[in-house]
């Protein structure tokens, strides 16, 4: 056999191996590429309207393939069907819908004609006008009945009425009336909601076609106890399919929910503590785990164990103890992540902006240095002219003064230079003025500047300046006591001292 490929698609053509659904309960040929597998058997499946099927003999060797209408064998007449399915797979077919080949069966006549295919639209065409006046036909009889579908005879002189009805009908009249009507040969059949639903066709809740059109053939009634093994909401409109009858589906997995719930604790049995009773109230079978309430009809002081919690607390009622609580003395602590986040993705705050900080600008810091490197050499000078004074006290003096007033420079200069960028001109105006001050203490090398300085601020250190010479020279001139004039010097070291501490 050629195949011939589709361009474009992934299957094989409509005479070949196809994977396409374009019919009701189409059946993929999987052996249609296995040698010897076509000509195993002369029996065809041939389909006609929506999803009937009939399994014919093709005893005159006419050549079929998937697709070919033909014309096959009908009580009267012959009738109009489109091979579904042939070769080996149809004897599987015909044992899975439990068809009989003991008896005689019907066979295929030949391929259709135009004129056939001509009979056979004409007839189609009818078939929504005749199923409209045989449903007014049957109210004006009383009949409790709904004609759900009719399907003509691919010759056209016979057609076959499907209906619905509860109850048992008698409809002796009704085809009296119908074939008075329609002058054909009348056939009544009774289906199910679900086979009208199936012939029908439709998509279902789930997104695909329905069962019952693509592929179920026999239906198995559906119970409320198949929904109650897998915890499924009580509620008619979800439960209910397109047939208004419950849905197919539900019966799929009760056998797995029931092999599961074996392995379960009974949901009659009473756990007992010492606090209070539980009753059950739901289970979990997926994560086994059971939920159990201090009252029968509505959920109070629910508490949420294991099975395995559950059957030790009902051996320990057994046996007459009762535990202090439901849950287990020592709750199971959850695994430790062994992954780290080491790159910060999982951080909520990863986008933030984060604010940078001002780096400390070391100009200021020099000028203090140098500030305090020159008093220091000015006090070192002072030190060598004045012979009456100990040198060590002179060099503590300028440390004094000359140190204190650098370490409060450059504190007040960090503190400008984090507050506003405007401040920086002030600081150095009081740097110079600083170094000024400074500078008053060595009259001999820098008259210059003690000038300017006396103007100024004359009256602030003159006394202190002369109760330092008075001090000075009171003292006596031998080195025995050094630290006298160290005791001496420490209120002038309090008075230099800043009133706020330099940041280390």
């Amino acid at each position: 056999m050629d195949f011939i490929l589709d361009k474009g698609s992934s299957h094989m053509g409509c005479k070949g191996c196809s994977k396409r659904q374009n019919n009701k309960l189409n059946t993929y040929d999987w052996l249609c590429d296995v040698p010897d597998a076509e000509g195993s058997t002369d029996f065809v499946e041939v389909q006609f309207k929506n999803t009937r099927k009939g399994y014919y003999l093709n005893s005159a060797k006419i050549p079929l393939e998937k697709g070919d209408i033909v014309a096959v064998e009908a009580s009267p007449g012959h009738d109009i069907g489109t091979v579904s399915l042939t070769g080996k797979l149809v004897l599987l077919q015909m044992k899975k819908n439990n068809v009989r080949t003991e008896a005689e069966p019907k066979r295929i006549y030949r391929k259709a004609k135009p004129t056939d295919i001509e009979k056979y639209e004409e007839a189609k065409a009818k078939e929504h006008a005749t199923m409209i006046r045989s449903r007014q036909i049957a109210a004006d009889l009383g009949l409790n009945m709904k004609i759900g579908d009719v399907e003509y005879q691919g010759d056209g002189n016979k057609a076959i009425f499907y209906y619905i009805a509860d109850e048992r009908v008698d409809f002796r009249q009704l085809i009296k009336v119908l074939a008075e009507a329609f002058r054909v040969r009348i056939e009544m059949k009774q289906i199910g909601a679900r086979q009208e639903a199936g012939r029908i066709g439709g998509i279902g809740p789930c997104g695909r076609e329905l069962c019952c059109s693509s592929w179920m053939t026999s239906f198995v009634s559906v119970a409320t106890g198949a929904a109650r093994y897998q915890d499924i909401s009580m509620n008619p409109q979800k439960l209910a399919g397109q047939c208004a009858k419950l849905k197919c589906c539900i019966n799929y997995e009760v056998d797995t929910y029931v092999e599961a719930q074996k392995r379960l604790p009974s949901r009659e049995i009473v756990l007992e503590t010492k606090d209070n009773n539980y009753y059950h109230f739901k289970t979990d079978i997926f994560k086994r785990e059971i939920t159990y309430s201090t009252d029968k009809s509505f959920a109070a002081n629910l508490i949420t164990i294991p099975a395995s919690r559950a059957f030790d607390v009902i051996n320990m009622n057994k046996k007459g103890m009762k535990p202090i609580s439901l849950e287990a003395d020592t709750k199971p602590q959850p695994p430790k992540r062994d992954a780290q986040d080491i790159l910060g993705q999982e951080s909520v705050t990863r986008f933030d902006s984060v604010k940078k900080k001002k780096k400390k600008r070391p100009a200021n810091k020099n000028n203090g240095e140098n500030n305090g490197n020159g008093n220091g050499a000015n006090t070192t000078a002072t030190a060598v002219t004045n012979t009456d004074a100990p040198v060590s006290e002179n060099k503590n003096n300028g440390g004094n003064g000359a140190g204190g007033n650098n370490r409060r420079n450059g504190g007040n200069n960090r503190n400008s230079n984090r507050e506003n960028n405007r401040d920086r001109e002030n600081n150095r105006e009081n740097n110079k003025d600083n170094s000024r001050e400074n500078s008053r203490e060595n009259r001999e090398n820098n008259r210059d500047n003690n000038r300017e300085s006396n103007r100024n601020n004359r009256p602030k250190q003159r006394p202190r300046a002369n109760n330092d010479k008075q001090s000075n020279n009171d003292k006596p001139a031998n080195n025995d006591k050094p630290q006298q004039p160290i005791k001496q010097a420490r209120p002038d070291k309090t008075e230099n001292r800043p009133e706020t501490k330099p940041e280390a």
